[in-house]
């Protein structure tokens, strides 16, 4: 009845993809057996996708999506045949790759490869810090495993490297890796391109590595997860051989990685299975029983949960009652806490992000976060709040080591295993090595907090090489993110208060140089643009974020000296001042004032909007200097006498 099943699945995902006349079917075919034994072994429920207490999936390989489809469908997560029968499909349940949020029982967008793999490490660090701070003796509530199901295109990729650099060393032994090694790739046979040995490289990480020579074998599949579980002090890679849309005319060949089988190949592979109905999507009712049979146990497991949690209220109720808050939604208001905006003297912003860092860490006990071997410069750790480490799950600063791409892939999985409000840090020219987690983030709605130091040529001696250019329009570009850029502290706490309410992600650009506290700025900042300095009837209006906030009023000075009146607008997020109503937006832009000057020390792609025709922006469309910070904004133009002389030109010109 298992082999039977296994073929339903294999036929069911062939039968998917050649519907939509789109798709992967060679590894959903050849990966049918190891997905039936990891979800045969998962604790779930269906009827409860969401329960805390079970075991966590992710299907790195997105691409096979129809693989993980089948499970929904087979497992009774609603996923209806029809649902099944409009894959890649407009308005669809079962889109091209897994969309978390999109179809029930999904848990991480995927198809980005090795990311998946990266995001099952962060759950995985999740469930090790969430047991470390809540499991008591005879309670232990958080015990789930994670497991991950990859191909040789995961393995290829850089970040999954990086993932299970880390992992190895945190000693993860909660996280079981399967890894589908057909050796096929959309080029040919991977020997072109991927010779290693990859036991080794895994043992070389610290990983417990297991073989399976045939991925058809069930009973060796389900020994090497049971062995897995037994390991207490590594994660674990499964690798199993398999052949690529195994049982078809077209096994063992590239075409059959991406494109569909055809009909006359399904015909000859329900031929080789022994299927005997050759109607596409029919599947016998013993299927279906075969699966019920399993199933029926699973909402027993969450029952089980439920009895051991209501004994843990009782025993730990001050524990429980953290346990509930973690997982609840945000619900500290900010703006309310006036001593939360009480900042004193100049400051890098950086700095100021510190100092915000350890106020929210008073008030919030499931902050998780770190840098990437940064966090010196970044001002990220939380002060008394130790270290993650193998010897201390406990510990609330990450150090992710020098692993950008990996580092906010496993900051998603963090994020989406729950309960823990996550964070990352980098140098803001190193956003280009974060970039596709981040955008991921961000599809995802995942409130990942991206705290990237070092905003402008203010770096400063480093070089054109550290110097963000053109990093603020391409995070600028994403959507669903707030890219935040304050111009002082009172702006920083703005921006993490908007963070922390955000359905998506955020970018906190800081910076490395020294910044005035404006006695104008504060809550307004949550507007994402605002008035900091304003006159009757200004002659023009001058707008800026960040550091160069601070040249607006250098010019300001300078235009008053020749009666020249200017409103000075503070920018921090182009997001949020964009989600304004029309009647703000025009309270703070009035058309009627076309001379308009826009500053920043970055590409000036993307001011355009607020400038419009009769104004102009003024940044740095080349990339910087070596030089100490003073001289580059000197050199390049950023100068409270260069500002006010393109202000009176575009007053000139408005004439």
């Amino acid at each position: 009845m298992e082999k039977k099943a296994i073929t339903a699945i294999k036929i069911l995902a062939a039968d998917t993809v050649q519907k939509a006349n789109s798709g992967h079917p060679g590894m959903s075919i050849g990966s049918a057996p190891a997905m039936y034994t990891i979800w045969k072994n998962m604790r779930h429920n269906p009827k409860n996708p969401k329960w805390l207490g079970r075991d966590r999936f992710i299907l790195s390989s997105g691409h096979i999506s129809p693989l993980e489809y089948s499970m929904l469908h087979f497992f009774g997560y609603g996923l209806t045949m029809d649902d099944m029968k409009s894959f890649r499909q407009w308005g669809s349940l079962t889109p091209g790759h897994p969309e978390y949020g999109h179809t029930v029982g999904v848990e991480a967008t995927s198809g980005p490869l090795g990311q998946g793999f990266c995001m099952a490490v962060g759950m995985a660090m999740a469930e090790a810090h969430m047991a470390a701070k809540f499991n008591k003796d005879n309670f232990n509530i958080v015990d789930n495993y994670t497991y991950v199901l990859m191909g040789d295109g995961c393995m290829m990729e850089g970040a999954a490297s990086e993932a299970a650099s880390i992992a190895g060393n945190l000693k993860l032994n909660k996280l079981i890796a399967l890894y589908d090694s057909n050796r096929i790739t959309i080029e040919g046979s991977t020997d072109i391109t991927f010779t290693e040995d990859v036991a080794k490289r895994f043992e070389a990480y610290g990983w417990h590595v297991l073989n399976v020579a045939d991925g058809e074998d069930i009973d060796a599949l389900q020994a090497a997860i049971d062995e897995a579980k037994a390991e207490k002090t590594k994660p674990s890679l499964i690798i199993y051989e398999t052949e690529i849309a195994h049982g078809t005319p077209v096994a063992g060949m590239a075409k059959s990685h991406g494109e569909p089988l055809g009909e006359e190949n399904i015909k000859k592979m329900r031929e080789f299975y022994e299927w005997d109905d050759q109607e596409p999507f029919a599947i016998p009712k013993e299927v279906y029983d075969h699966f019920a049979s399993i199933t029926a146990g699973l909402p027993a497991l969450e029952e089980e949960w439920n009895a051991l949690y209501d004994g843990y209220k009782k025993a730990y109720p001050e524990l429980a009652a953290q346990w509930e808050k973690d997982h609840a939604p945000f619900d500290i208001d900010l703006t309310a806490d006036e001593d939360f905006w009480k900042f004193e003297g100049k400051a890098a912003s950086r700095a100021s992000s510190g100092e915000v860092l350890q106020r929210l860490a008073a008030k919030m006990d499931n902050l998780f976060g770190g840098s990437a071997d940064l966090a010196p410069s970044n001002k990220t750790n939380l002060k008394g709040k130790g270290d993650f480490s193998a010897s201390s799950y406990e510990g609330k600063n990450i150090h992710f080591g020098i692993r950008e791409l990996a580092m906010a892939c496993m900051c998603n999985g963090i994020s989406l295993y729950g309960g823990l409000k996550t964070y990352c840090a980098t140098f803001f020219v190193f956003s280009d090595y974060v970039k596709p987690a981040l955008r991921l983030s961000a599809l995802m709605k995942q409130p990942v907090m991206y705290i990237l130091t070092h905003d402008s040529i203010g770096v400063g001696e480093d070089g054109p090489t550290h110097q963000p250019i053109e990093q603020l329009a391409a995070l600028r570009a994403v959507p669903n993110c707030l890219m935040f850029r304050p111009a002082d502290a009172k702006e920083v706490a703005a921006a993490y208060t908007a963070a922390l309410n955000a359905e998506g992600p955020t970018v906190i650009a800081l910076t490395r140089q020294n910044l005035p506290l404006y006695e104008s700025t504060g809550k307004d900042a949550l507007k994402g643009g605002y008035i900091v300095k304003d006159e009757q009837d200004p002659d023009v209006i001058l707008m800026a974020s960040g550091s160069e906030v601070e040249v607006l009023f250098k010019a300001d000075e300078l235009l008053k000296a020749e009666g020249i009146k200017a409103r000075i607008v503070s920018m921090p997020c182009f997001d949020l001042f964009d989600a304004q109503s029309a009647e703000y937006k025009e309270s703070v832009l009035p058309r009627s004032i076309r001379a308009r000057v826009a500053v920043e020390a970055a590409a000036t792609f993307g001011w355009h909007k607020y400038v419009g025709l009769d104004g102009e922006v003024f940044g740095i469309d080349h990339f910087g200097a070596s030089a100490p910070a003073a001289k580059l904004f000197e050199e390049f133009g950023f100068t409270g006498e260069n500002i006010a002389g393109i202000a009176k030109k575009v007053i000139e010109n408005n004439k």
